[in-house]
């Protein structure tokens, strides 16, 4: 058995020689490092550690989470010693599946100066070893029985699997080092039944703490040693557990391929598990059996020796920056809890005074004191339910459903501290609220920085002057049509004057009003004595500055996403001019699943007096709409938002009667080419666009199918084009719907069988579009095929630099891992997968072998997100509803 493991140690110490001998070649003289901030002290430090590359990471996090969480994160993790930011546990499927998603993340870690420890497992791989040697694997209790035969296989395997995992950080840029020895200390765990498998008993952390030290991460493997030597295997989730219990890192990361525990019951993801309160209970369920019970059990008795803030994160790889730098994180936590307690009466809280200063907590302002006696005095005399802490970190209050409405509650109060919000309480606190009310409601102002956690826990939201309602549990679209009215109408008012916060803005505002009346008069009696007003001035400039850092302004003048000033009657009232072509048949039927969109109009002169087909709301007749009668309807406001869906060169009657009509309120939205060239108006891309422009937008251009696909597959390669005359070159073959439904040769399906045919060669309309866009010449060549629908591009990108694959598919995950209609995977998409999808899907990322041209594959549905789909993404942001209402994801 030992003869086995030889070869490769001495392969592994050939490595980790030549490992540093390189690394050192690419080092350069560091300053003096600042005490608590690197927390490893050496006089050299590698080449990526500076600030653009920190910069460059921050950025992308900011994708993910806000700017503020982020800081939060990254503030709270530089504050410790380096080994104790993260103990990172990788599945073996991770090491064979995602290993360039997991080098991705820890490269980003350790360019922001964070050095986890990584430990990995093998397990797969050994399976499929033993089977080749022809060994019949063994379990007890779901633990791997290991002979002496198996153990050399694992050795080795696991050996190799290091050195595998710490080349491939390396070519990653990140300085790794393989430690497979001399931690991990362990006693056999039952030699008569379980051979050679041991128990963790004791973690030397020397070598660990040494390799961060010199600016490595530490890549361990999950072999442990008995005390005269004898190389033992140990279950990688048990050794993670040992050696954050030896750590105490902050964070504590099992990677795996599922992304978290999953209810076999339900199928669905189990996103938190407090131990404290839970733990019993799913010991009992009949599922949470073998590897689920041992990972479930023994992560509650590693958090049981660990402080209460310490949390173990059950995720996908490809969530690591997620989990670390957001409130909401991903997968499955399991904590010990906080325990909370409940209140049903302001007699079950036994020091109001503690309560009282909690309500106040970061609101304070003249007579807040005042607000909160009379809030609690309110509460008297009405059912409630409260949730907190010991601490009172974190309070929410929330009112059951009033008898004879609908089964509604509604949350009136809550207020968390930093630390709530780092150590999830607040997580725990709406695991209480979703059990206990199944339908919740709650509003929060818009420029609240923790309005992205509050998304992640809401089914919708809509957003008013400055105020977001979220809700859950409503199932029924009739129920949510009638929330979201009465919110349009009426604001956090539809609950009656429940809401703490609300009371506190209110008084706030009537204090500064004061205030700022009397700084009024005193600068008017100031001019009176003076003569002149340079004595006003500055006094009414600084009243405006403290009315906007407090956010008590009563009126916008710049309206918040979404949102116009004047107020659209509900729900968004639609006229399509159009309907006959394929692409205004798709928006027919998406406007029929959308529950704030009521169809009102649509006008075909082919179809006028037909039942509009696929709209089940109500029945439509198709009628023949001229543009006065388009003004006529205009100049009386009945429509908030109008459709063109008509040939291009044909609309701009349509639109100058709506703009001289005076409803300048009113939505356009043009499908054709006709102003897609107007800097008037917005081009409506939402994942290139600035969605805030989109949203303050009256007058919005809808892409065309071929250039959304070649816009999105090349904008992420923008800053590393060669300069012109090399240009990017787009191969785009579209399905005969893209034709149109007017017989032409081009949707002519006999004419297209076993055919392919090429059209508009140089100067497509799309050519000038993609280039106009993107800001730089780009070539396109369209093709029709004889499919229905889809587009498939063929992109070529002169590179300026030589770039690897890797690097170049990097730049578009980093680019669209928010966007919820674009997918990047490493395979090439097919046009097949494409049809009927709402989305876009980019892949293929070759790179030539001179490292100086990639190429990019994309596929679009031109009807969906290459038309009636995007169309619906602008509809939803122009008139103040969520972006993707009504768009199946």
């Amino acid at each position: 058995m030992q003869s086995l493991a030889r070869p490769a140690c001495r392969q592994l110490a050939r490595h980790v020689r030549r490992t540093e001998r390189s690394l050192a070649s690419f080092t350069v003289p560091a300053a003096r490092l600042t005490p608590g901030r690197r927390h490893y002290t050496t006089s050299r430090r590698p080449l990526y550690d500076d600030g653009s590359a920190r910069s460059a990471v921050i950025n992308v996090l900011n994708n993910i989470a806000s700017k503020r969480e982020v800081q939060q994160y990254l503030a709270q993790f530089t504050s410790v010693s380096s080994q104790q930011f993260a103990v990172i546990k990788v599945g073996g499927a991770i090491m064979t599946d995602y290993l360039d998603e997991l080098c991705a993340s820890l490269r980003n870690l350790n360019q922001m100066g964070l050095f986890p420890v990584v430990i990995h497992g093998a397990g797969p791989q050994l399976n499929k070893m033993l089977e080749k040697a022809g060994v019949e694997p063994e379990y007890k209790e779901g633990i791997r029985i290991t002979d002496g035969k198996t153990l050399g296989i694992a050795r080795k395997l696991f050996l190799e699997e290091n050195l595998k995992l710490v080349e491939a950080l390396e070519a990653w840029g990140v300085r790794a080092r393989p430690i497979t020895s001399g931690v991990l200390m362990a006693q056999y765990k039952d030699k008569d039944v379980y051979k050679f498998v041991g128990e963790v008993n004791d973690v030397q952390t020397a070598s660990v703490k040494a390799a961060i030290a010199e600016g490595y991460i530490p890549v361990l493997t999950c072999m442990a040693e008995s005390v005269d030597g004898q190389v033992l295997n140990v279950n990688a989730d048990k050794a993670a557990a040992e050696l954050a219990r030896a750590l105490v890192p902050l964070k504590i990361v099992y990677l795996s391929e599922k992304g978290g525990i999953h209810d076999k019951e339900t199928g669905k993801l189990i996103e938190a598990i407090n131990l404290d309160e839970e733990y019993e209970g799913y010991m009992k369920k009949p599922w949470v059996i073998h590897g689920t019970r041992s990972k479930i059990r023994d992560i509650k008795t590693l958090l049981d020796d660990l402080p209460r803030s310490s949390s173990v994160a059950i995720i996908h790889p490809e969530s690591l920056e997620r989990e670390l730098f957001t409130h909401s994180g991903a997968g499955t936590l399991i904590r010990r809890g906080t325990k909370l307690q409940q209140a049903t009466s302001i007699a079950d809280f036994d020091d109001l005074a503690k309560l009282k200063q909690t309500l106040v907590r970061d609101r304070e302002g003249l007579d807040s004191k005042s607000v909160v006696d009379r809030y609690l005095e309110s509460l008297k005399d009405r059912q409630f339910r409260a949730y907190y802490d010991e601490n009172f970190e974190a309070l929410a209050i929330v009112l059951p459903p009033t008898e004879g409405k609908p089964p509604l509650a509604h949350l009136a109060t809550l207020t968390m501290t930093r630390s709530a919000w780092l150590s999830n309480i607040a997580d725990n606190v709406f695991q209480s609220l979703k059990r206990d009310f199944p339908k919740l409601a709650w509003t929060v102002k818009q420029d609240d920085e923790n309005l992205t956690w509050f998304s992640e826990k809401a089914d919708g939201s809509i957003a008013r002057q400055g105020e977001v309602l979220f809700w859950y549990g409503i199932d029924s679209p009739e129920e949510v049509r009638e929330l979201m009215s009465d919110f349009v109408q009426h604001g956090r008012q539809m609950f009656g004057d429940t809401n703490l916060e609300s009371q506190l803005h209110r008084a706030a505002a009537a204090a500064q009003r004061i205030r700022s009346g009397a700084a009024k008069l005193q600068g008017m009696r100031q001019q009176a004595t003076a003569y002149h007003t340079s004595a006003r001035r500055p006094q009414l400039r600084d009243a405006k500055q403290v009315e906007q850092r407090r956010g008590y302004a009563t009126t916008n003048p710049n309206p918040p996403l979404g949102i116009k000033n004047s107020e659209k009657n509900y729900p968004a009232k639609v006229a399509l001019i159009g309907a006959r072509g394929y692409t205004g048949k798709a928006l027919v039927e998406l406007l029929d699943r959308h529950p704030n969109m009521d169809l009102c109009h649509v006008s075909s002169r082919e179809l006028v007096g037909k039942k509009l087909e696929n709209y089940k709301k109500k029945e439509i007749i198709y009628e023949s709409l001229s543009p006065d009668d388009v003004r006529r309807m205009a100049e009386k406001k009945e429509i908030d938002c109008w459709v063109m869906a008509l040939p291009n060169g044909v609309c701009k009657p349509f639109v100058d009667a709506i703009n001289e009509s005076g409803h300048k309120e009113a939505v356009i939205l043009d499908l054709s080419a006709d102003y897609r060239f107007d800097s008037s108006w917005t081009y409506g891309l939402p994942e290139l666009v600035q969605r805030n422009k989109i949203a303050s937008a009256t007058r919005i251009s809808n892409p065309g199918c071929y250039a959304t696909a070649a816009q999105l597959g090349i904008a992420p390669l923008l800053d590393y084009l060669a300069p012109q005359p090399a240009q990017p070159t787009v191969f785009g073959v579209s399905g005969y719907s893209g034709a149109g439904t007017k017989p032409s040769p081009k949707n002519d399906v006999n004419n297209l069988a076993d055919n392919l045919i090429p059209y508009s060669l140089t100067d497509h309309i799309h050519e000038r579009e993609i280039s106009s866009q993107l800001g730089t010449e780009v070539a396109f060549i369209p093709h029709v095929a004889m499919w229905f629908a889809g587009i498939h591009h063929t992109i070529s990108l002169p590179l300026a630099k030589s770039m690897a694959s890797r690097d170049v598919r990097q730049l578009y995950q980093d680019r669209y891992d928010k966007e919820k209609l674009v997918k990047v995977s490493g395979e090439s998409p097919l046009v097949k997968n494409i049809s009927g999808k709402h989305g876009v899907e980019i892949g293929g990322f070759a790179v030539h072998s001179s490292g100086k041209r990639a190429v990019v594959n994309v596929t679009i549905d031109n009807l969906l997100k290459g038309a009636a789909t995007q169309c619906l993404q602008n509809m939803n942001l122009a008139l103040g509803y969520g972006e993707y209402e009504g768009i199946p994801l």
